[in-house]
């Protein structure tokens, strides 16, 4: 299974940020989408950051209050982990599990961003294959039924 297969099952539409963009509307983002991350994007188009749930519980206890005016970019991690749509789910499983992190910027041929898989969207997708799996093998052993 490769990572295009999960964002064929994701019905969320793509979220992303521009890093000159305030802290409080990534955060009304991040809650109103009820997502985990934003991709941090140039105006081209450039995946540059991620601004993630984590960010935000490091930037208030950093800055406190004055942490919802400051620029995405000054507080996005730059440089994030990302995965391509031909890559195996393992192998993206294997990033997040390396990197500690649960959501991964999906990048299409030409290096744009495609989508956003989470941890839960992956390990969603391989439950229903391993459930489909056993169902036909039961089917296979002792008829349908």
């Amino acid at each position: 299974m490769q990572i295009k297969d999960v964002l064929l099952n994701k019905t969320r539409a793509l979220h992303t940020i521009r890093p000159d963009h305030r802290v409080a509307d990534a955060i009304e983002r991040l809650s109103q989408h009820n997502i985990g991350s934003l991709p941090v994007l140039e105006r081209n188009g450039e995946l540059v950051g991620i601004f993630s749930e984590r960010d935000v519980l490091i930037g208030v206890h950093d800055h406190g209050v004055a942490f919802r005016e400051m620029k995405v970019g000054d507080v996005m991690t730059p440089d994030p982990v990302t995965c391509d749509v031909y890559d195996d789910v393992h192998r993206a499983m294997g990033k997040m599990t390396e990197h500690r992190i649960g959501q991964l910027p999906v990048l299409d041929e030409d290096r744009r961003v495609v989508g956003v898989v989470s941890v839960g969207d992956l390990i969603k997708l391989l439950y229903e294959r391993v459930e489909a799996e056993n169902k036909h093998l039961l089917n296979y052993l002792y008829g349908p039924g």
